[in-house]
């Protein structure tokens, strides 16, 4: 029978260390601005949460409700702002290509969740720190980081200090450029094979032999590399340890226990459940949701561009 993980008491610990530097900071305290423009739904439960973590840790939180059309002008002026240390928006506002636009209008230095493209290339070409002393560390899409520090509770890691998926196998049923693309690459770099499904198909992203380059410079190499692959969802299960969902349609078929390889780990970070219920009789752990651990995330993103900003050693 799985162990069923609960995101909010694994985050605990994170947020305690979070609290105590946050303490050594002193005043004024930092603050996030979050942009809300659908007041109902995962959005809504996002910022209630947000709010939540925020209080716990002792970081000032100003939510704002706001249309969608505003959402441009809004994030401009907390761009600007010098009281603001960190923007968070609230997706969807528009649709995938629209939101992407909307994601780069954010401020790098402010993007708490790693969703601005500056980000995604550091992460895409291994670029650890963004200066050339590698004082200044790069920060990772708080979805996908919850995601991995999950795992690492659950048990998958066992591998090297640089590679702790070395060996692993891993299925993953989303490859979107928020969370599931990332998350491939990031298991990737960790040592894991993963298997990558969503509508346009499948692919592989496989560990390179050897160590990659430094990953402080954009010419840097990545730590693994992605094909197209043939592989079916019935063979893909069957050999994963790891198995993570994330897809938001009542009409994907629920991943079953016989499906599973037994002892897997499976986590669903869709809002929509994407695993039957009995999975616990054939899984090793079970995690059915990521949210709390995503703020969580978020915060120490925060405190990490708050130290590079100030010019200090940012937070490890």
């Amino acid at each position: 029978m799985a162990i069923v993980l609960d995101p909010a008491e694994i985050a605990k610990t994170y947020r305690e260390a979070i609290r105590e530097e946050i303490k050594t900071l002193g005043d004024p305290p930092l603050l996030l601005a979050g942009f809300l423009a659908a007041d109902h739904g995962p959005s809504k439960t996002y910022a209630e949460y947000t709010a939540k973590a925020c209080a716990d840790v002792g970081v000032r939180f100003d939510l704002r409700h706001l249309k969608r059309l505003e959402a441009e002008d809004a994030i401009a002026e907390a761009n600007v702002d010098p009281r603001i240390h960190g923007i968070l928006v609230y997706y969807p506002l528009f649709g995938p290509e629209h939101d992407a636009y909307i994601r780069d209008r954010v401020d790098p230095s402010k993007d708490i969740e790693g969703l601005h493209s500056f980000w995604a290339h550091c992460l895409y070409q291994n670029r650890r720190f963004i200066d050339a002393e590698r004082t200044k560390k790069a920060i990772l899409p708080c979805t996908p980081l919850a995601i991995l520090k999950l795992l690492e509770a659950a048990g998958a890691f066992g591998g090297t200090a640089g590679k702790p998926l070395a060996g692993k196998r891993a299925t993953v049923f989303n490859r979107s450029e928020v969370v599931g693309r990332p998350l491939a690459s990031m298991m990737a770099n960790d040592g894991a094979e993963v298997v990558s499904f969503d509508l346009d198909g499948v692919q592989l992203f496989q560990p390179r032999e050897g160590e990659p380059g430094p990953g402080n410079d954009r010419r840097s190499a990545s730590a693994y590399g992605v094909s197209e692959s043939t592989v079916d969802r019935a063979t893909a299960l069957r050999d994963a340890d790891v198995v993570i969902t994330g897809v938001p349609s009542r009409s994907f078929p629920l991943v079953t226990p016989d499906e599973i390889k037994p002892g897997a780990i499976c986590l669903n970070f869709s809002t929509m459940k994407n695993f039957r219920e009995d999975i616990v009789e054939r899984a090793s752990a079970y995690i059915p949701r990521v949210g709390p651990m995503t703020v969580t995330m978020a915060l120490r993103n925060t405190l990490r561009l708050y130290r590079n900003a100030e010019g200090e050693r940012p937070c490890s």
